[in-house]
């Protein structure tokens, strides 16, 4: 069986304030040609299919036109629910869909059952696990702690337990929203960190055949079994150097897995210069980002007059201007950036106890920050779902 495997479309969002509901729009008719011209089997979307919950008018008539589409060739299509969407608005109408080939998986209740399709060698069941937000699915799964190991642990343990009952020979393929360990994060998506801790490790999906990840938008391939697509179009600058593709994955007969990247349209390029005002304006290395999608940090000591309007005149598209002025090694604002690089809300919340009384919180308050880091994190989640 061929799959296309794809995620994080993220319909409706913008790359800083250049909208992208047409280079959106774009990779939906390369992933329906692609479909048809490569043979696929089914197609399986990862999450993210929005960029928010309540997404705008616009990016749901581009969704319904994907399914359309979709569901005009005949290829059977299953989606999950990310973090970026709602659930219970995704998968209304979801049994409807469901009979045009179109299968919304957005119920953490039902991770064990399956789509199952079948090709010349016998059945293949289709798992799709949505985004399980822990504080919000831990009851469903009667787990005691509420974390991202212990919610996909038993929601994993749901899909074995069906695909035992299911012929000898049956392969298997899970749809998961999260971050596995191993993966490499960019910075366009939301974090998702609970308990002090966001990764999975990928032992978690043992079992399956081939796990189709979404979440990270850097395409990467975890283990053989185990891979994330990435997002079709760049949504930060952190991902200047992703190649976006998708996996187009052969199943043979016995669940061995082959896996072919195909590359998605690139609306524009994108570039990250360094350099004084000066530079930037003058040296001939940086000519070939003239058309890009730039961002651009100035190294100038003293913040140069009217910069982005001068960098505009030569990168007509430049959308991120960040000042990192060269300091000495012991210059103060230097060593506060250097503390706060890579730290999480929960270090950076810890430095400052620290900073405040002169000693950092015992093992029973860094428990308390904890808490109310999860706790907040809960709250929006639940209004993300109330919206």
């Amino acid at each position: 069986m061929r799959l296309l495997h794809t995620s994080d479309w993220h319909l409706g969002r913008a790359f800083h304030r250049v909208a992208l509901l047409g280079a959106q729009a774009e990779f939906i008719g390369h992933l329906v040609t692609t479909v048809r011209e490569r043979g696929v089997d089914a197609v399986v979307v990862s999450g993210d299919v929005y960029d928010r919950a309540v997404p705008p008018l616009a990016a749901v008539e581009l969704f319904d036109d994907a399914l359309h589409r979709l569901a005009d060739l005949g290829v059977p299509t299953v989606m999950i629910s990310g973090n970026h969407d709602s659930a219970r608005r995704l998968g209304v109408g979801a049994g409807l869909i469901g009979r045009a080939g179109i299968h919304l998986r957005t119920d953490p209740a039902a991770v064990g059952t399956p789509v199952v399709l079948r090709d010349d060698f016998g059945e293949v069941a289709f798992y799709g696990l949505p985004y399980l937000e822990p504080a919000l699915v831990k009851d469903e799964f009667g787990v005691r702690t509420a974390g991202h190991e212990a919610v996909l642990a038993a929601a994993m343990e749901r899909v074995r337990a069906d695909l035992a009952t299911r012929p000898p020979g049956t392969r298997s393929v899970v749809l998961a929203h999260a971050f596995v360990t191993g993966g490499e994060a960019s910075d366009s998506e939301r974090d998702i960190t609970v308990g002090g801790v966001a990764a999975v490790p990928a032992g978690v999906f043992d079992g399956a055949d081939y796990v189709a990840l979404g979440h990270l938008h850097g395409c990467q391939t975890l283990t053989e079994r185990v891979r994330y697509s990435g997002s079709p179009l760049p949504y930060s600058f952190s991902e200047a150097e992703h190649r976006k593709s998708m996996w187009l994955v052969d199943l043979d007969a016995r669940g061995g897995v082959t896996a072919e990247r195909v590359d998605c349209p690139v609306p524009r390029p994108l570039a990250r210069i360094r350099g004084t005002l000066e530079e930037l304006l003058t040296d001939a290395r940086f000519a070939r980002h003239e058309e890009a999608w730039t961002e651009a940090t100035l190294t100038d000591a003293v913040r140069p007059a009217e910069p982005m309007a001068r960098l505009s005149e030569r990168f007509p598209h430049t959308l991120s201007l960040v000042f990192a002025p060269e300091r000495a090694p012991d210059d103060p604002e230097v060593s506060y950036a250097r503390r706060l690089a890579g730290r999480g809300d929960q270090e950076i919340a810890e430095d400052f106890v620290a900073h405040v009384r002169g000693a950092g919180p015992d093992r029973l308050e860094r428990i308390v920050l904890r808490d109310a880091f999860d706790a907040a994190r809960a709250d929006e989640a639940v209004r993300e779902v109330a919206r």
